[in-house]
Order: structure tokens, then C-alpha cells, then sequence
């Protein structure tokens, strides 16, 4: 990278991490390097237990490495303390999980809501965000409706809502439609993309490489390393079960 180049968004170094069970280390990241472009789609994919959401959660400062460095913007974060995670987090980072993660106890306006009041947003700004982001994803008159009142596709759209509401940098997103039906799948991703396609950088983490389809880039990661690191040429012509450019197969 010449002196002229910006830095990437995001880029990992030598990262490493293991989890415990009982006196057992088991590696679940294994010296990964990583760079990620402002404005890229990339997918992160292979076998279960081959570290792809433990790599996700570490590029998100869920889970702090062993080892290795990670910089965003070109700065140094892998050693910032907990509550500045949460403040990167709450202003650069958008996090949607396979399960929702939403608060049950509140509507989905005060969800999507809630992040944007953490982050210094004016009520009515937060609201006006609200309204603008369910009514993209299709969600209009929802707002006053519990989780458990939602079909699953719905709960995941709220989740992008939420996450997207701060008009985050960096949209990570950890099997977003693997709870889903194809139906719904298929909606999500037409989301997602539609978000890349406004300059969103976005990681997605899948084990379905129909998903995988839908980025510029897919990493394939098997036994917690990079085993591939392909850019993904132009769509074929022609219909695809998820309406989105197919690629290899690449494990379950």
C-alpha cells in the first residue's frame, strides 16, 4: 500500500484464538489475515467449526484474540477496554446474529429504536430513522408489535433495522438467514445487497454457499485458517434459486 493509499476498513493480523473446555484448549482461529475494503460484500464461509463466527465475533470485539492485531481505519483497537468496544460498536458497527438477538420485552420500534438513543441521537431523529428503515425492509406497521407477535423473517428484517440504524461503517452479519425459510432468505439477502449497493461494507458469515453468492468476495475457512480468498466474477445470464450469482461449493 503506497503512502497515497487509504488504509482498508478493517484489517486483521496474525489472529488467534482458542476456546476452553474444562482443562482442554481447542483452536478455533488460527493466525488469520485479513483485509477488508471500505464498500466490499464478503462472505465467510466453510464446514461447521471451521471459526467462522468466532472470527466474525473477534472482528467485532465480542471476543478479544489470543494473539494478533486488529485496526480499523488504520487504527489500533484490539486492545481497547470493554466499554470502548461498546462505544466502537455503537457508532461504527452493525452486528445482526442468526437468532435476532432481540430484546423481547420491548416493540420493534423501541428496538430498532434503542441503539440510536445509546449513541447520542435526538428521540425524534431516532424516530424518524425508524420509520425510514422498516418501511425499506418492508415492515410498515410493526412498530407497536412484540417479537413473538413476528414470523421469523420479520424478526431478522428488525435485526438489519436495528443494526443499520446508526449508518454503520461495517455491517457484520453471523448466518443471518439460517433460520429462515427460503422465502425469507431470499428477502434478506435482497436486503443486504441492496445496503452494499448504497456503499455499505458488509462480512457475512454462512454455511451455504448460495448465500455466499450474493458478495464480491468469499473466504473459505477451514480448521480456523483461510484455505481460499476469491473475488467473485460478473453474474451469468440466466435464473437462480436465491436470485444471486451461484459460486463452488463449498462445504456445509
Amino acid at each position: 500500500m503506497s503512502a497515497a493509499e487509504p488504509p482498508p476498513l478493517l484489517r486483521a493480523e496474525g489472529l488467534v484464538k482458542s476456546h476452553r473446555n474444562g482443562a482442554v484448549s481447542i483452536p478455533a482461529v488460527r493466525g488469520v489475515d485479513l483485509e477488508v475494503a471500505r464498500g466490499e460484500f464478503t462472505a465467510v464461509t466453510g464446514p461447521s467449526g471451521a471459526g467462522k463466527s468466532t472470527l466474525l465475533h473477534l472482528l467485532g470485539g465480542l471476543q478479544r484474540p489470543d494473539q494478533g492485531t486488529l485496526a480499523l481505519d488504520g487504527a489500533r483497537v484490539d486492545g481497547c477496554s470493554e466499554s470502548q468496544w461498546a462505544v466502537l460498536r455503537r457508532r461504527r458497527y452493525g452486528i445482526v446474529f442468526q437468532s435476532g438477538n432481540l430484546l423481547s420485552d420491548l416493540t420493534v420500534a423501541d428496538n430498532v429504536e434503542l441503539p440510536a438513543l445509546l449513541c447520542g441521537m435526538t428521540a425524534r431523529t431516532a424516530r424518524s430513522r425508524r420509520t425510514e428503515l422498516l418501511e425499506q425492509l418492508g415492515l410498515e406497521g410493526t412498530s407497536d408489535r412484540g417479537p413473538s407477535e413476528l414470523s421469523g423473517g420479520e424478526r431478522q428484517r428488525v435485526a438489519l433495522a436495528r443494526a443499520l440504524v446508526n449508518e454503520p461503517d461495517l455491517l457484520l452479519a453471523d448466518e443471518p438467514t439460517g433460520n429462515l425459510d427460503s422465502r425469507s432468505a431470499r428477502e434478506v439477502l435482497a436486503l443486504l445487497t441492496r445496503f452494499h449497493g448504497q456503499g455499505r461494507t458488509i462480512v457475512l458469515v454462512t454455511h451455504d454457499a448460495r448465500v455466499a453468492g450474493s458478495a464480491d468476495r468469499v473466504i473459505s475457512l477451514f480448521d480456523g485458517r483461510i484455505a481460499d480468498d476469491a473475488r467473485l466474477s460478473d453474474p451469468p445470464a440466466g435464473p437462480h434459486p436465491y436470485g444471486v450469482r451461484p459460486v463452488l461449493e463449498l462445504g456445509d
